[in-house]
């Protein structure tokens, strides 16, 4: 997995871009099929930074978050969390999707016989 860390109106110390690094690698412990992970710090109002985090994963799935605070580490966070609870919700949709492919296949085609609507009707 890839993660890059870009800025724009302005710059970051290593030390910093270090910290981004590491928080963000820790998204792959929630989808294990991140193939990259793009950082970008925008510090044109240094009072309010703004973090955009676009993860690609496999399969052509792309998940964008943005967000502005008034830290740079709140703006980050913030932006993590919303790409944790995209990918959260994916991998629960993917998984369920998975669960229940063979219940779909075995209900259809399945009818009651003429003796069980009977049986409906007379109750």
């Amino acid at each position: 997995m890839q993660v890059s860390i870009s800025m724009r109106h302005g710059h970051l110390g290593e030390a910093s871009q270090e910290k981004l690094k590491a928080k963000a690698e820790k998204l792959s412990r929630i989808f294990e099929r991140i193939m990259a992970i793009e950082v970008t710090v925008d510090l044109k109002n240094e009072q309010a930074p703004e973090v955009d985090i676009h993860v690609s994963a496999e399969h052509k799935h792309d998940f964008v978050a943005h967000a502005t605070s008034e830290s740079l580490q709140g703006a980050f966070d913030g932006a993590v969390q919303k790409i944790e609870q995209q990918l959260r919700k994916y991998k629960e949709r993917v998984q369920e999707r998975h669960r229940n492919s063979n219940s779909r296949h075995l209900d259809v085609g399945v009818h009651p016989s003429e003796e069980e609507v009977d049986e409906l009707v007379e109750e």
